[in-house]
Order: structure tokens, then sequence, then C-alpha cells
């Protein structure tokens, strides 16, 4: 209902400003989602083209086409939340929100209001009302990193939730339904977990969904370079540096690593390394890596004894940089033997 008078005019023309201004601003907000959704295109953002990152991508591409949850494992640093998000994108709910959350960096104590929210007044602090993740997902997918460290208590709250398709805010009474895709990740094996009484068979069921384990970096060695060229390429137009390329010996020296931080540890190094590095070619002596104790590497397979002699030449050889006198005295050998042993791999 409008009032006919002098400034019935000034009125009608301002709704119309702001009729158009919240017009803009949809388009731009669903021009935005958009180019998220193009950014999280799993074929460009997980680089690799091993054997064991294809069947990965396939089951991104199923996991993608409908809403059962997800459950991630693998070592820490595969790119766990990178494939959730991933998974997210590529889905029908990618116009609606994805909220991850560490499960194990947050206290035991408030655990349960970041999930499901408190109201004002539930405990000292709570001055207002807050939703918790799972109403923040509406429509969307919520993350659950780390499941493996909730506790039992926590566990069983969770169950429920998922079950009833409800939370309960701490403090509050109201049920409030809940719609989103669940997405779980851990570096450990939770069924290993379930037998020894530390997760619940009830909600590992409920979580599992469909599995997709990331393989580790050092099952991934011809992805190694490709990560690595990524990375440089993503570091230089951040830091708007010059696209530098890797030497062979570079090469040589980042092959010849296990890299047991996976994805995080190598793009640390050739983050580092470009930094290093004021030339246009990196160089061995710029992919710094941290020594490490090469018994906790070397005895977590079983090898034949020859193959354990050739890593640990490996090892001294990369720790001395290819100084096969220096090598020899400290395993005490004859230069000799470590040629025939270069020779016979």
């Amino acid at each position: 209902y409008i009032v006919k008078d002098e400034d019935t005019k000034e009125r009608i023309w301002k709704t119309i400003a702001n009729i158009r201004s919240n017009s803009n601003l949809k388009a731009q907000v669903e021009e935005l989602k958009d180019e998220v959704v193009k950014k999280y295109d799993f074929s460009k953002t997980i680089v690799g083209s091993s054997e064991a990152l294809k069947n990965v991508f396939s089951l991104i591409g199923k996991a993608s086409q409908s809403s059962i949850n997800v459950s991630l494992s693998g070592e820490t640093g595969t790119g766990k939340e990178v494939v959730a998000k991933a998974i997210h994108y590529n889905s029908n709910r990618k116009k609606a929100p994805f909220v991850a959350i560490n499960v194990s960096s947050i206290p035991s104590e408030l655990i349960e209001s970041e999930l499901f929210g408190h109201e004002k007044g539930a405990f000292t602090g709570a001055n207002a009302r807050r939703i918790g993740k799972f109403e923040q997902a509406k429509g969307g997918t919520i993350f659950l990193d780390e499941i493996g460290e909730m506790d039992m208590q926590m566990q069983a709250k969770l169950l429920r939730v998922l079950q009833e398709r409800e939370v309960v805010r701490v403090g509050g009474e109201a049920t409030v339904k809940i719609d989103c895709r669940v997405i779980c990740a851990t570096h450990k094996k939770l069924i290993d977990e379930v037998h020894k009484g530390n997760f619940r068979e009830d909600l590992f069921y409920r979580l599992m969904g469909l599995s997709i384990e990331l393989p580790p970096l050092r099952d991934r060695k011809e992805d190694v370079i490709l990560l690595a060229k990524h990375f440089i390429k993503e570091f230089a137009k951040e830091n708007n540096f010059k696209v530098k390329t890797l030497h062979e010996s570079a090469v040589k020296k980042l092959l010849n690593y296990k890299f047991p931080g996976n994805i995080r540890e190598l793009k640390a190094i050739v983050d580092l390394s470009m930094v290093l590095c004021d030339e246009e070619e990196i160089l061995s002596e710029h992919i710094q890596i941290t020594a490490q104790n090469p018994n906790n590497d070397l005895m977590k397979e079983e090898m034949t004894l020859k193959a354990y002699n050739e890593r640990i030449l490996d090892y001294y050889l990369e720790k001395y940089n290819k100084n096969v006198l220096k090598v020899a005295s400290v395993l005490d050998i004859g230069k000799s033997t470590i040629y025939r042993m270069l020779k016979e791999k």
C-alpha cells in the first residue's frame, strides 16, 4: 500500500534501486559459487597420473553422484580435505556450504557445542545462541576430520544425530532438523579401533558409507615431480616470483626421498626451495630435507637382504652428497664394494 504524496516518486525509485541492487548481489554470489565449483574440478585440483590415484578419481566420481556418506583414510598429509572438497563441489550440494571441523583440535568439553550449537546461558560464556556445524552445513556437507580422536561419550551423541537427522543445541530442548552429507576422515584404521574398543561399531558402520583410501606419496613416485612443478607454479603466482625449473639433481633428490609427511611435506620442501634459489633453476642443494633415522623407515616393510643393503647405501650416498670415499669410511667397506653394489642394482 502506497500513500500518494510529494515523496511517493522518490520512495518508489528508491525501492526499485534496492531491488536492482539485491538482484545484482544475488547474481554476484552465484558467479562466485560457480568459480568455487570450477576451482574444485578434481581432475585439475588433485594432481597426479599414477595408477594408485586413478582408482581414487574413480571413487570420487561415484561419491559425487549421490549423497552417500564417505569415509576417507590415509596417512597425514595425503590430501583428505582436498578430496572431501572435490566430492562436495562436484555433487548436487555444491551451491550449499562445505563446513569442516577437526575433531582432534577441539577440547572434548567444547566439541558438542561446536557440532550441535548452544543456547544463550547454556554455560559460562554462552552470551548468545550459536548454531553448530551441522546446522551451518544445511543442504551441504560437513567434513569431520580425525574422527578417530572423538571420545566414546561424544560418539554416542553423534550416532543419535546421524540416526535421527536432528540435533538438540546444548542447553536447549527443541530439536532442529539437519540436512547435510557427512564426510569423515582419519589417519587411523577405524576397524582396528573398533576391535580395540576405542570406536563404536554401530557408529563405524553408520559413517563408513563409501570408503576411499588415499595412497601415501611413496606409492605415487610418478606423481612427485608433477606435484613439485604444480607447487612451484602456485608459489610463484602467490608470491609474484618467476616460475623456476627443476635441475636433474633436484629431481633425483626428490625421487629418492620417501616423504613420510606426504604431499604436505613435499609442498613445504618445494616452497622453501623457491625461496632459497636465486637462479632460474632449482638445484639439489636447494632441496632441504630434514635428516631422519633411516632405521625407522628401513623396517617398515619386509625386503631381501640385497634390497636392505641397497636402501642403506642409497641413504648414505644421499646424506654425504655422493661422496663414495666418505660413505665407504662410514660403512667400513671398500669403495670398490660400493661401485659393485651400484652396478648390480
